[in-house]
């Protein structure tokens, strides 16, 4: 008796067919041809897009970095402060976590306008009373952050152009879902369509 060979192919073992919508078969729709279309030049467009958005955003964030950082410098004033009262001590003295320890402490200053302050500044732990720091402090004699510095300025820059090309590419995505999805709807309404003329054939009494 002879013994049945396999098939040579089955089914679940069959190569997938790529770029399937660019082959002519019976099967492919109009939709499919334009859903293929609108997909590639979704595609050249974001990698056309891409580079010029981070170019220009990365130039425009770092323009207004440097022009912000040099506002800063010439608003804001580097000068010593006393505290009123110690520090609290760290409870690992000179571990690493006490090296990058800040505390909140009152200290006194006498800002620009030749005026004596007092505020919650962030010091190092186990400081005592009388102890100088330096804080930066704005015109009107506010505490506030340091001028950005040029390192600041540059990893600003690249984040918000990074941000840029993942902008272009999710609305390049977007935009193919949103053009698959009217396809969609536009094949949906043909099947309708279809069945409806169909319908009446496979329905009637015989």
């Amino acid at each position: 008796m002879a013994r049945a060979t396999p098939p040579e192919h089955p089914p679940e073992d069959l190569p997938r067919v790529l770029l399937w919508r660019w082959r002519r078969n019976p099967l492919r729709r109009r939709t499919d041809l334009a859903q293929a279309w609108i997909g590639l030049g979704l595609f050249l467009a974001v990698l056309a897009a891409t580079p010029a958005a981070m170019i220009l955003v990365g130039e425009t964030a770092h323009g207004h970095g440097k022009k912000t950082a040099r506002h800063q410098i010439a608003t804001r004033h580097h000068i010593p402060a006393v505290l009123v009262h110690d520090a609290p001590g760290h409870p690992e003295p000179g571990s690493d976590e006490a090296k990058k320890a800040l505390y909140p402490v009152t200290v006194r200053f006498t800002d620009p306008g030749g005026h004596t302050r007092t505020a919650k500044a962030d010091v190092e732990p186990a400081l005592t009373a009388g102890s100088t720091v330096r804080l930066w402090v704005d015109a009107e004699g506010k505490l506030t952050d340091a001028p950005l510095t040029t390192k600041q300025v540059r990893d600003r820059a690249i984040g918000y152009a990074v941000l840029a090309a993942m902008t272009v590419a999710l609305l390049g995505a977007a935009a193919y879902a949103y053009a698959h999805h009217r396809l969609e709807r536009h094949n949906l309404a043909e099947w309708d369509a279809a069945w409806a003329r169909t319908a009446p054939r496979w329905t009637a009494s015989r």
